[in-house]
């Protein structure tokens, strides 16, 4: 491949919740150019399928299992990424997960918590911990994986009572500005993808998703759900000195649901 602005070479990529979904297509991504990547999520099994999946491009690539709530776990998968490869260029803060749908007067107070533990404090955890070494190189890019959830209230209109889930991934694009505006003069960038419906299945879940995909393409202006892998442009993009101007921005991706 010839070298372009899009180039990862000898970029080192650690990306949350790779295992699957939107994160194992930026895992791809940054494999693809040339990227060393760190495939965490709180699946190892997982993680190893990806990784697998994204050694063809011929790139270093290993597995940390870590859950992103826990800050002991995010210190050690840190330490371990920088054991292997010395540094972290890219921080991809992707792994959330989505509240039970009931109304939020019925909702447990447990699984508020849960989910701002993971969608939130998960990633202030990981900026906490990779922060310094980008201060110390210089440079960095983190992106946020946020959410169309977190710039509207559409879901509720169409019966997915998600206001945690929402809240949480407002509070991202929040902490993407902010964080952008405090580190910026030290040569690091923030910033934030916020999907919209991709045909990505969650782990465990049973349910008719061709039913729900068909459900949902009725009220996005492209008529269909985006397909994971039209992503990865937006990834490499924002990872890349291609964005090099480019921070505190929330970059939708979502067929014009929100237009």
């Amino acid at each position: 491949m010839k070298k372009t602005i899009f180039d990862l070479s000898e970029k080192v990529a650690l990306i949350t919740a790779g295992g699957h979904g939107l994160g194992r297509e930026f895992c791809e991504a940054m494999a693809e150019f040339r990227a060393k990547v760190v495939c965490n999520d709180i699946s190892s099994e997982l993680a190893q399928e990806t990784v697998e999946g994204i050694k063809s491009y011929g790139h270093e690539a290993i597995v940390i299992q870590a859950d992103v709530s826990k800050k002991d776990e995010i210190e050690r998968m840190v330490d371990q990424a920088v054991a292997k490869f010395g540094k972290i260029d890219i921080l991809f803060c992707n792994a959330g997960i989505v509240n039970p749908i009931v109304p939020l007067h019925e909702l447990a107070i447990e699984d508020w918590d849960r989910v701002i533990a993971v969608n939130v404090t998960g990633v202030f955890l990981c900026m906490r911990s990779v922060l310094p070494l980008m201060l110390k190189q210089k440079s960095g890019s983190i992106i946020i994986t946020s959410s169309v959830a977190g710039l509207m209230a559409g879901s509720e209109a169409h019966s997915l009572p998600t206001p945690p889930y929402g809240t949480s991934k407002a509070a991202l694009i929040g902490l993407t500005r902010h964080a952008a505006a405090s580190y910026a003069k030290y040569g690091i960038r923030v910033n934030s993808i916020a999907p919209g419906a991709h045909s990505t299945r969650p782990v465990g879940k049973k349910r008719n998703y061709e039913e729900v995909e068909s459900f949902l393409s009725r009220f996005i202006p492209m008529g269909r759900v985006g397909k994971p892998s039209e992503i990865r442009g937006l990834a490499v993009y924002l990872a890349s000195d291609a964005s090099s101007y480019v921070t505190g921005q929330v970059f939708v991706h979502d067929g014009g649901f929100t237009a």
